[in-house]
C-alpha cells in the first residue's frame, strides 16, 4: 500500500478520507507517493551521514543564518524556502512544512550520481551557466549530481553538478546557483531524510523484525513445548541466519528425549 508523505503537526485523517497536501496551486491529493511502505513505517526525519544514505524524500538545508532549504514551485522555479519545523533553530532537527521543500532522491544505477525529483514530478537541473531549475521530466546529465561528504563538518555535503561546479548559496542567503568553482561554507548543505530509507536504520529494523517471533510460533514449528533455553536459542538463530539448522537440532533433541 502506498503511503503519503506526512508533515509534523498534521492531524491524522480517517483511512477512507485522504488528507490533502496544500501547494501553491491548491489541494493536491497525490503528491510524493513514489515509494511504497506499510502503515508501520518510520516517518521521522533524520540526518544523512554519508552519500550512501541519501534516498527517498529529502530536504536540502542551506547554510543560511535563518535555516532555509532548496525548494521549487509548480513552474520549476528553484528558490530558497524558510524552514519552520525545527527545534530551537537547529537545522539538524528540521522537517518540511511545505511540499515544495521535499525532493525524492534516487541513485543512478551503477554510478555515484543522484537525481532529485520535485513535488511536480520534474527533476532538479543545473545548466551550462549554473542556473538551477526543475522543469525536465526526463533525466539527462544536467539532472544528475554527486553528494560529496564534508571532511571538516561530519553530516554535511557539497552537491557537485556534472560540470564539476557546486550548488551554492549567495552571501545574503536569498539565491542559489550551481556555478561555484570550489567547496566553501556557502556550498555546504545538510540533507534531512526519512528514517525508513536510511540503510543502517533499515537494517536495524529488519533485524528487530527477525527477532519478533512468539514462543507459540516456535513451538508450532518444532511440534512440541519448548523450554526457555530452546526459545532463546531459536530466536538467536533467526538473527544469525542459522535458524533452520537449529530448528532441526531442537526437533531431533525432542525425539531423543521422548524415547530415552
Amino acid at each position: 500500500m502506498v503511503k503519503p508523505l506526512a508533515f509534523k503537526g498534521e492531524k491524522a485523517k480517517a483511512k477512507k478520507r485522504k488528507a490533502a497536501l496544500i501547494t501553491e496551486d491548491g489541494p493536491e491529493e497525490k503528491r510524493i507517493r513514489e515509494l511504497a511502505s506499510d502503515t508501520h513505517e518510520d516517518d521521522s526525519w533524520v540526518n544523512a551521514d554519508s552519500s550512501g544514505d541519501i534516498s527517498g524524500p529529502v530536504v536540502i538545508i542551506l547554510p543560511s543564518v535563518k535555516p532555509t532549504c532548496v525548494a521549487c514551485d509548480a513552474a520549476g522555479k528553484v528558490f530558497t524556502s524558510e524552514l519552520e519545523n525545527l527545534v530551537e533553530g537547529d537545522p539538524a532537527t528540521a522537517e518540511p512544512h511545505d511540499i515544495r521543500q521535499v525532493w525524492i532522491a534516487s541513485r543512478i544505477a551503477g554510478t555515484d550520481n543522484i537525481c532529485f525529483k520535485g513535488h511536480h514530478q520534474r527533476y532538479l537541473s543545473s545548466d551550462n551557466i549554473g542556473s538551477l531549475s526543475a522543469r525536465n521530466e526526463a533525466i539527462s546529465p544536467e539532472e544528475t549530481f554527486i553528494c560529496i561528504a564534508s571532511i571538516d563538518t561530519p553530516g554535511t555535503f557539497s552537491i557537485q553538478t556534472p560540470r564539476e561546479t557546486f550548488i551554492s548559496m549567495s552571501d545574503n542567503g536569498k539565491d542559489i546557483r550551481g556555478d561555484a568553482e570550489t567547496i566553501s561554507f556557502n556550498t555546504t548543505v545538510r540533507i534531512r531524510m526519512q528514517a525508513r530509507f536510511k540503510p543502517k536504520l533499515k537494517a536495524n529494523k529488519e533485524l528487530k523484525a527477525k527477532e519478533k517471533i512468539s514462543k507459540k510460533e516456535l513451538e508450532n514449528a518444532v511440534g512440541r513445548k519448548l523450554d526457555v533455553d530452546e526459545v532463546r536459542t531459536l530466536k538467536k538463530a533467526r538473527v544469525e541466519g542459522d535458524y533452520h539448522e537449529k530448528l532441526l537440532d531442537v526437533r531431533v533433541k525432542g525425539k531423543h528425549d521422548k524415547y530415552s
